[in-house]
């Protein structure tokens, strides 16, 4: 199944990325909220407190707090990890910086809703350059 989105960050270049699916129905900030050196989630009491973002597709339904979570996001890619992509209901000014300063693949208002389409832990590939996803 190919779902269409709307295009925030490219990435590197690459024409997709895959990865297994991580959701969270609460929004996330960056800043404080997951460890820049690890990638693991140290929110207290957030759904996904304890889980690791590295290499994962990042569903979530927006960011929320201090724009240097945009920072703390390019910090997690320089330490190798960050999600492989990110896929919001509906992008704000931060997350969408920081996906495109880390060339992390980002789309937002897919078709469907993800929550009810996406599984966690299914593998999916995100083509942030035309906006699809394939599960």
């Amino acid at each position: 199944m190919r779902i269409k989105g709307r295009a925030i960050s490219r990435g590197d270049g690459n024409d997709s990325v895959s990865g297994p699916v991580l959701l969270s129905r609460d929004p996330i900030s960056f800043l404080g909220g997951i460890d820049p050196k690890t990638g693991i989630v140290i929110e207290k009491g957030h759904p996904i407190e304890g889980k690791c973002v590295a290499g994962t597709v990042l569903v979530f339904p927006h960011g929320k707090g201090s724009t240097v979570g945009s920072y703390v996001m390019l910090q997690l890619k320089k330490n190798g990890v960050a999600p492989a992509a990110i896929i919001n209901i509906e992008a704000e000014p931060i997350i969408a910086v920081g996906a495109i300063i880390s060339k992390i693949p980002m789309v937002d208002k897919l078709e469907k809703n993800p929550f009810e389409v996406l599984k966690d832990g299914k593998e999916i590939t995100v083509d942030a350059d035309k906006g699809v996803i394939s599960l």
